[in-house]
């Protein structure tokens, strides 16, 4: 997952997303050769020559002006989380692949979490491995996983590989497509961001060999942050509910975030989690003494 490449790549994805129309070009009828804007067309409208244009595409300029690619992301219909990716990869120079320092949690997010009590949270970094969460956030979204992995870094539970490889994980969401779009989207900015973290690479290696349906989503090249959805939840122990996450960037710790998980006041869901709690509670209390 070197750098090198990526700009094309997106690119390329980009302009194959759009057609003629979407963007105000009238167009003979007949048969197209190419999906989506033709590299000419493209270069039409963001003002520069195809030529140019051609070599930011196959990756042989690395100079281009912000005036350039913000033409280029107006021409593409970017929204702003992905003019800002496309920027990260006009940016990136060919680096060596390095194994990133271990993330840690500090302790002033381990005092927020138990604030949190009875709150499905999780702490996640930036290649989603999960560094910390809450009795409910493992017994809601992993309980079938040791609860002490996320202390032990070469055993993490990683959301993405769980997703794609995990079939309890697959199971739980009910919503797996736009769950995983999510998902690759976000790691998408990570790549963007930091094109030498070996593991990050590592991990995108893997799910390439092992799933085409990893494959095909990020070959697609959305870029775009995990902030908050709604998903419906099959839990195997308390059947079926709808959840809310959100995804809270922690300030002193900028490359991870705090996802919450909350259900609609008043609902069913709330109930169903209620009884979660109730469930799991035994075992959690059973286990803290254990550690003790």
């Amino acid at each position: 997952m070197g750098s090198s490449g990526h700009l094309g790549e997106f690119l390329r994805a980009r302009r194959a997303r759009l057609q003629p129309e979407d963007v105000g070009l009238i167009t003979p009828p007949g048969h197209r050769r190419v999906a989506g804007l033709r590299r000419e067309e493209l270069a039409q409208l963001a003002g520069v020559s195809v030529s140019y244009y051609t070599r930011l595409e196959q990756n042989q300029s690395t100079n281009a002006s912000d005036g350039v690619l913000d033409a280029l992301a107006t021409a593409l219909r970017l929204d702003d989380h992905e003019r800002t990716h496309l920027h990260e990869l006009a940016a990136q120079r060919p680096r060596p692949h390095k194994r990133p320092p271990v993330e840690r949690v500090n302790a002033m997010t381990r005092e927020l979490l138990r604030s949190l009590g009875n709150v499905p949270a999780l702490v996640v970094g930036r290649r989603t491995d999960v560094l910390a969460w809450t009795p409910m956030g493992h017994a809601l979204l992993a309980g079938h996983i040791d609860p002490t992995a996320p202390d032990h870094p070469g055993q993490r539970p990683n959301l993405v590989r769980m997703l794609f490889l995990d079939p309890h994980t697959r199971e739980l969401y009910a919503d797996w497509d736009r769950k995983a779009r999510g998902l690759v989207a976000s790691l998408r900015i990570a790549a963007g961001r930091h094109p030498e973290d070996a593991l990050l690479a590592s991990l995108v290696g893997e799910l390439s060999v092992k799933c085409p349906e990893f494959v095909a989503l990020w070959g697609d090249h959305r870029a775009k942050p995990c902030v908050g959805d709604s998903f419906r939840l099959r839990h195997p122990l308390v059947g079926e509910l709808t959840i809310t996450q959100q995804s809270l960037q922690l300030t002193h710790s900028p490359e991870q975030s705090l996802v919450v998980v909350t259900t609609e006041d008043n609902s069913p869901s709330t109930d169903t989690l209620e009884l979660l709690g109730q469930l799991t509670a035994g075992v959690a209390g059973r286990r803290t003494l254990s550690h003790r």
